[in-house]
């Protein structure tokens, strides 16, 4: 296999990262040109700045907007349509009551991250919180406050589940790399999952409603039109909908576990056709055109397909600024700079685990992905770990949870998921950096001091 050469050393090349994003940062927040446009500016620059060959610049950059929007805009779009839904048949509003007469008023914020922490275990980060948004804005709606109040700690849940527990796929392929029990893991990411939310979500979600007042979104709750003779449906029809993708997307998630552990074929076409309905996309289509059917005894078809029209409208934008911090990230992992923060940090003598954390976050900001981040890192301590002897299966599980915490920390601006949680919630960017990377960065720090606490005492 022949090694990857770049145009500079590490120096320059991080020289080169940290000077585009000030100049991000400066185009968006001082000269307000439009997140879109500055994204896809100093993704060039960089690519010219670090010498990618000219014949290859657009392809780069295409590429990495390509990829990100094949994760996202399918996704993002059917989510919208689920809770446009919701929201206009007053599913949503059902839904928000019977939660709130449940836990009551006061505590409808840990409400909503409780469901999330349950939604999260086989729902990825962007599609469970697509799908709880309308929940969500009815409660934030109905109670008032700042919408980070309502939003913050179901968004930590899903952030943090994603992060820390199998069957997602970034926990998944570093215990791979690293040869820990996936069965184990899934046990210790839970003990460790729910204080780092209660912490680093919950409590911070509601801090940061008290300082930041951010409104309810104009784009997803703007009045429609009811048909004369509609009617709420009921609270076990919106949680079939709500329930319906995450039983799906289980299929998928939950049967790769099991090939993983041996238990079933990775060859059999029951399991591949399964695993294919539970594939995000097609188990959001489904859901989609269930919810029609379902709604079309209480609206005409007109009106649904109006409904539907007008979901994609507001999340364009969203869709193609989320696309444009993939492309740039994508140019910052073309360029060569993780690679180079990578190599920098992989011989400093610090204790595994700690080498593990910072080689993770390293790689975290300077390129934007946490599953990059956290399957580069892993991939780089393997041999580490492999040289170190005395290790138990605990300490190989809390690696890798420290590995995953350090791939959560500082989403900022090459990172997709600040730009989609930006835009849902209608922030700029000086206030995404002030909320939504700060509570990112106490989840990952939690995850990380708890996984150190216990590779002490285990």
């Amino acid at each position: 296999m022949t090694e990857t050469t770049y145009a500079y050393g590490a120096g320059t090349l991080l020289g080169i990262a940290a000077a585009a994003v000030i100049l991000l940062l400066v185009l968006i927040m001082r000269f307000r040109v439009h997140a879109f446009l500055a994204l896809t500016l100093v993704s060039v620059v960089v690519a010219i700045a670090t010498k990618v060959p000219f014949d290859k610049i657009v392809p780069t950059i295409l590429s990495g907007f390509g990829s990100t929007l094949a994760g996202v805009a399918l996704l993002v779009g059917l989510g919208a349509m689920i809770g446009r839904l919701l929201e206009v048949s007053g599913g949503a509003k059902v839904l928000a009551d019977t939660l709130i007469n449940k836990f009551g008023s006061q505590r409808a914020p840990f409400a909503l991250g409780v469901a999330s922490l349950l939604f999260g275990f086989p729902i990825f980060f962007d599609a469970g919180l697509v799908v709880m948004l309308p929940i969500i804005f009815s409660v934030a709606k109905q109670f008032g406050g700042s919408t980070l109040k309502y939003a913050f700690p179901a968004a930590g849940a899903f952030a943090v589940m994603h992060a820390l527990v199998p069957p997602h796929p970034g926990p998944v392929a570093a215990s791979e790399l690293l040869g820990a029990n996936i069965g184990l893991l899934v046990f210790v990411g839970l003990i460790i999952s729910l204080p780092t939310w209660y912490l680093g979500g919950y409590l911070y979600g509601q801090y940061a409603g008290k300082k930041f007042d951010i409104k309810l979104p104009s784009a997803f709750l703007g009045e429609v039109q009811q048909d004369a003779n509609h009617q709420p449906p009921s609270f076990g029809l919106v949680l079939t909908i709500l329930l319906m993708p995450l039983v799906l997307i289980f299929l998928d998630t939950g049967l790769n576990t099991a090939t993983v552990m041996g238990w079933v074929s990775a060859d059999s076409t029951v399991v591949n056709f399964l695993r294919m309905l539970g594939k995000t996309p097609i188990a959001l289509l489904i859901t989609v055109f269930f919810s029609l059917w379902v709604f079309s005894g209480r609206n005409s078809l007109s009106h649904l397909e109006k409904i539907c029209d007008g979901a994609l409208g507001p999340i364009c934008g969203i869709i193609l600024v989320t696309g444009a911090g993939g492309m740039f990230g994508g140019v910052l992992r073309a360029s060569g700079i993780g690679d180079a923060l990578a190599g920098v940090l992989s011989d400093t003598g610090m204790p595994l685990i700690v080498a593990a954390f910072v080689i993770s976050t390293a790689l975290r900001v300077a390129q934007g992905s946490a599953t990059v981040a956290l399957t580069t890192t892993a991939a780089l301590v393997a041999p580490m770990v492999q040289a170190t002897t005395g290790l138990s299966e605990f300490d190989l599980c809390f690696i890798v949870i420290a590995i995953a915490g350090g791939a959560t920390v500082l989403s900022h601006v090459n990172d997709s998921g600040f730009w989609l949680v930006g835009r849902f919630l209608e922030m700029d960017e000086k206030t995404t950096l002030k909320t939504w990377t700060v509570m990112e960065t106490l989840l990952g720090s939690l995850a990380f001091i708890f996984a150190a606490i216990g590779s002490l005492i285990l």
